[in-house]
């Protein structure tokens, strides 16, 4: 039972006998009376369990957008039934306006909307449906709080698709429009033309020209259906914050960013999450979906505060099968994390594959490296010199066992990854 704030103002209205007739006895009379009034209205009150109430389904939403999720609320009994109704979500939901005032009349219906705006990914749920059901002279309410099955899938924001048409422009222009002409591994045969100053001599065909009075070269185009295997890294490394945003969250754009590229490309998209274990797996998606599925595949995953098994996710990319393919590792450029964690595993991966490691860059330590104030200042900057001469010096050292790094703060690192592999695709290096 839950009593309305018309209880105290009646409590108040007893003062007026109590000032005619002072005494305790008129006081406790009047208590009495009050407490009988509430209970009566309480015990007249319709019953909240006799709503029907249930959920419609709600589609998933990108993090940090809007939507909202509706409640069908009727009644099927033979009693008005007046009251509020409170949809309650996990506060991650960001759940607002969820208090409704609901005035059925008997085999009435109503749609009751609640605006969500979700601050974390994953599946966020309700937390259950609270009804009022006042009585008829409003002091007293019956209150029920029943479970009304909820959820709302909040996926990875995909920020950088605004990334995408200028990349799918020059990829049109790679893959046909303006052909490579350049033979090489990862490249396929287009069609035959006539020479002109500037074409590489290595690509005459002279049986053709022989066939011709012209000289005639032969024109090559990416070669389709690659592989591109995206690796996650989920450990400890990956769960720093860069401009207050996770690393972990900014490394999912950039894949998100490239399996939306290389889909509409044409080539097949592997994707493997994990840390000490393979927490997510996703084998090759189609060009229209891929970005989609992939979105749905890294909801739910978070940083574990644990070192990477590299020798673990390794395997993983191997199991997927021993064509030749393009392995990014999105993993921080940390030099201990990478010396000591993936630098053993790297010649399996190198033997077989193209291998790319795509980091997040802290822009601060540029910012501390160049202060020079203070003396606090300036012990500072030569902190964040050391750390910078580490990543460089990871970098070559990764560069030398032939590993491509794609170093980039957190909104450049999705386009600079996506560049690298057109770079690669234009170069016939996949």
């Amino acid at each position: 039972m839950a009593i309305s704030g018309r209880v105290p103002l009646l409590v108040l209205l007893g003062l007026l006998p109590v000032v005619l007739r002072p005494s305790f006895g008129t006081m406790w009379l009047w208590l009495l009376v009050v407490a009988f009034v509430v209970c009566l209205d309480a015990l007249l009150a319709p019953r909240p369990s006799a709503l029907q109430i249930r959920r419609t389904d709600t589609a998933p939403v990108r993090l940090g957008y809007p939507t909202e999720t509706t409640l069908v609320v009727a009644n099927p009994s033979r009693r008005r039934i007046r009251g509020v109704l409170r949809d309650a979500w996990q506060p991650t939901a960001r759940a607002s306006d969820n208090r409704f005032r609901i005035a059925l009349a008997p085999g009435d219906r109503v749609l009751l909307r609640t605006p969500l705006q979700p601050v974390r990914r994953g599946d966020l749920r309700a937390r259950g449906v609270t009804v009022r059901a006042r009585g008829p002279l409003g002091l007293a309410s019956r209150q029920l709080t029943t479970s009304v099955p909820g959820v709302v899938r909040s996926l990875p924001p995909f920020e950088s698709r605004k990334h995408l048409p200028s990349r799918l422009a020059r990829l049109r222009d790679l893959d046909g429009r303006s052909a490579v002409r350049v033979r090489g591994q990862g490249t396929e045969f287009d069609s035959l033309r006539e020479y002109v100053r500037g074409d590489d001599v290595r690509s005459i065909d002279w049986r053709a020209t022989a066939r011709n009075r012209n000289v005639v070269v032969r024109t090559w185009q990416p070669e389709r259906d690659r592989r591109v295997v995206i690796v996650l890294d989920t450990s400890r490394t990956s769960a720093g914050r860069v401009d207050d945003i996770p690393r972990l969250d900014s490394a999912m754009d950039a894949a998100l960013l490239l399996s939306a590229l290389a889909a509409r490309a044409g080539d097949r998209v592997d994707f493997l999450a994990g840390d000490r274990r393979v927490r997510a797996r996703l084998r090759a998606t189609g060009a229209r979906d891929a970005a989609a599925t992939l979105q749905d595949t890294m909801a739910d995953l978070e940083p574990v505060i644990a070192e990477a098994d590299w020798a673990v996710l390794a395997g993983a990319v191997t199991s997927l099968g021993r064509q030749r393919a393009l392995v990014v590792l999105l993993t921080p450029l940390e030099s201990s994390a990478v010396e000591e964690g993936l630098l053993p595993v790297l010649p399996t991966l190198t033997k077989h594959h193209r291998v790319v490691l795509a980091s997040v860059k802290d822009p601060a330590l540029d910012r501390l490296a160049a202060a020079r104030g203070d003396i606090e200042e300036v012990y500072d900057a030569a902190a964040a010199a050391r750390v910078l001469e580490r990543r460089r010096g990871t970098a070559e050292l990764l560069g030398a066992l032939g590993v491509d790094v794609v170093d980039a703060p957190a909104e450049r690192l999705p386009p600079a990854l996506a560049d690298h592999y057109l770079d690669l695709k234009a170069r016939g290096l996949l």
